[in-house]
């Protein structure tokens, strides 16, 4: 009898399979991990940019949570785009401390497009972050969570800290941006780790921060300690990133199976 380690993505979508639940299951599955997913936003996006967004209504939104956790139950949670207060609410609802939690705090995407209200953006960072096991901020998101301005190697630590600090959470601070190059700092308990980055000359970087999440998240699923988890979940982005996938006319996807081996491949 076979039995697998489960994790569970609660986010929007991308038609392309770049971002999104899309990217977390193509993750998943590279990971070794079953793979679950609820939508909470149906997204019209490519490698170019965000089109249309509409959000699932909110019974459907509690009933695919329901079905889930009523019949199987996901070692790890990771959740991206929560598009306004009402979501989280009801997302909030099924997280548990048992349940290894990640943030991704989506808020623009790649292409700069706003992803979610401000009133979400405070009701994340004050409801959704204290809960979880680690959360994934780049630059931009972790200087809307902290007020404060990101510069250096230096900010990153300082930030980090009391971001850390103030909502007792692990953060998981990524580098980018022209700072730090593709090294990212975790804060802990008062401790700093970083972990650094294969810095991949390559514009496809479509989805790269739902990737990162979903496969800590995997790692996370498997038992794996978080810091760990983090140096595996690079590993996997670094491959991923160098394997030279060029699709669409923007800033293309990952190649999530770039691992996979199989005779079936």
């Amino acid at each position: 009898m076979t039995k697998l380690n489960i994790a569970l993505t609660i986010a929007g979508t991308d038609p392309t399979g770049g971002a999104g639940i899309m990217a977390d299951l193509k993750s998943f599955q590279a990971r070794g991990v079953y793979g679950m997913a609820v939508v909470t936003s149906v997204v019209a996006q490519n490698t170019i940019g965000v089109q249309k967004i509409h959000n699932v209504p909110l019974d459907i939104l509690d009933a695919q949570l329901n079905s889930v956790f009523s019949d199987i139950t996901p070692n790890a949670i990771k959740t991206g785009m929560l598009a306004n207060v009402e979501i989280m609410e009801v997302v909030k609802k099924y997280l548990s401390e048992d349940i290894a939690y990640v943030v991704d705090p989506v808020m623009v995407a790649t292409s700069g497009a706003k992803l979610i209200s401000d009133e979400a953006c405070e009701v994340l960072i004050e409801k959704l972050i204290p809960l979880a096991r680690v959360i994934t901020p780049n630059i931009p998101e972790a200087e809307y969570i902290s007020g404060e301005t990101i510069k250096s190697t230096e900010d990153m630590e300082r930030v980090a800290k009391q971001i850390g600090d103030k909502h007792g959470v692990a953060v998981l601070l990524k580098g980018g941006h022209s700072i730090s190059d593709a090294d990212d700092v975790l804060y802990e308990n008062g401790n700093f780790r970083w972990f650094k980055g294969e810095r991949i000359n390559t514009s496809n970087t479509h989805g790269t921060g739902c990737v990162l999440s979903s496969a800590i998240a995997s790692n996370l699923a498997k038992g794996m300690e978080l810091e760990d988890a983090i140096v595996r979940a690079k590993e996997y982005i670094s491959g991923a990133l160098a394997s030279g996938l060029d699709l669409g006319a923007g800033s293309g996807p990952l190649d999530h199976g770039f691992d996979l081996k199989s005779r079936f491949i």
